[in-house]
C-alpha cells in the first residue's frame, strides 16, 4: 500500500538509505546519517509541500520516495528531481515501479514539466525500471564519484510532463 509517509515510518526511512549508502552506490555517500538529520530532512520535505512516500507491505516499510528541486534559480521551477530507494530484500518485487508510478502522477498533477533522475550508470536495473517508466538518457557525467575504490559514472535520465498551461517567468 503506498501511502504519505509519516514521522514514524523514519527509522525505516533511515535505514533503507543508510543500507544503500553502506552497501551500494545508489548514493554517492560514504557515511550513514542519523535519525535526527532523517527526521530535518522529513520536515523540509513537509514545508516545502513535496511528498515523501512509502510502500507499506505487511506493516513494514518496503521502500520510499520523494521528489523536489532540480536546482536552486527561479527557472529551474517546473523541474524536479526525485529519489526511489527500496529495501534490500524488497527489490525486484515492484515497489520501486509503484513509487515511481505514484510519484510521476503527483508531479504530473502539480504540472511539472520535467522529472529527473540521477543514477548511477552502473545500476541497470533502475536504468530499466526508468526506461520501462519513459524517461530517456540525457547525459552521462563520467568520474562523478568515488565510492569503494572506483570511479562512478553519474547517468541523468528525465521525463517529460505535460507542464503548466500557461508556465511564467515569475
Amino acid at each position: 500500500m503506498i501511502r504519505d509517509a509519516r514521522e514514524t515510518d523514519l527509522a525505516e526511512i533511515l535505514a533503507i538509505y543508510n543500507d544503500a549508502i553502506l552497501h551500494t552506490t545508489a548514493i554517492y555517500a560514504y557515511q550513514p546519517l542519523s535519525l535526527e538529520e532523517r527526521r530535518e530532512w522529513f520536515q523540509k520535505k513537509q514545508a516545502d509541500g513535496y511528498p515523501v512516500l512509502v510502500d507499506e507491505i505487511e506493516g513494514e516499510v518496503a521502500g520510499f520516495a520523494s521528489f523536489g528541486p532540480f536546482r536552486a534559480w527561479p527557472a529551474y521551477k517546473y523541474t524536479i528531481e526525485h529519489l526511489v530507494y527500496v529495501r534490500h530484500d524488497q527489490r525486484g518485487r515492484g515497489v520501486g515501479a509503484g513509487l515511481l508510478r505514484e510519484i510521476i502522477r503527483i508531479a504530473n498533477q502539480r504540472e511539472y514539466a520535467t522529472l529527473v533522475a540521477g543514477i548511477d550508470a552502473a545500476n541497470l536495473a533502475s536504468i530499466h525500471l526508468h526506461q520501462k517508466l519513459g524517461f530517456t538518457c540525457s547525459g552521462v557525467i563520467k568520474k562523478a564519484g568515488f565510492k569503494f575504490g572506483n570511479w562512478l559514472d553519474l547517468a541523468f535520465y528525465q521525463l517529460e510532463l505535460a507542464g503548466p498551461a500557461r508556465p511564467t517567468d515569475g
